[in-house]
């Protein structure tokens, strides 16, 4: 049996959510859940909390995208997660533009070089 690569899972608002299953990342795994979340007004941050914990104990997955709006409400979650894969990697959506200094990632990336580095 040939080996798969693995999966991205996205948690986002029901455009982004839409137009990554568009291009064809949707999935089921062997339990029937999916790889995806649409963040909608009435979905807790408990759900969204819990959703982003399973994406990261699945071994299918190795990319997590998420709109970063929904990131800064499980920041706490987010900034805990240090492992490299599933890389967890914060988007725009159509209503919230990106903001570099929010995200936790490159927040980390940046602190890892000094300037002296560049020297």
């Amino acid at each position: 049996m040939a080996l798969r690569g693995k999966l991205i899972a996205v948690i986002g608002d029901e455009d982004t959510c839409t137009g990554f299953l568009l291009g064809g990342i949707g999935e089921l795994n062997k339990n029937r859940r999916p790889n995806f979340l649409v963040v909608e007004k009435e979905t807790s941050v408990a759900e969204i909390e819990e959703t982003f914990k399973s994406f990261l104990s699945r071994d299918d997955i190795g990319i997590i995208l998420i709109n970063q709006y929904i990131a800064e409400m499980i920041r706490h979650v987010i900034d805990a997660h240090t492992l490299s894969i599933p890389a967890v990697l914060e988007i725009p959506s159509k209503e919230h533009p990106y903001d570099a200094s929010k995200d936790s990632i490159l927040r980390r990336a940046k602190g890892m070089f000094s300037t002296d580095d560049f020297r």
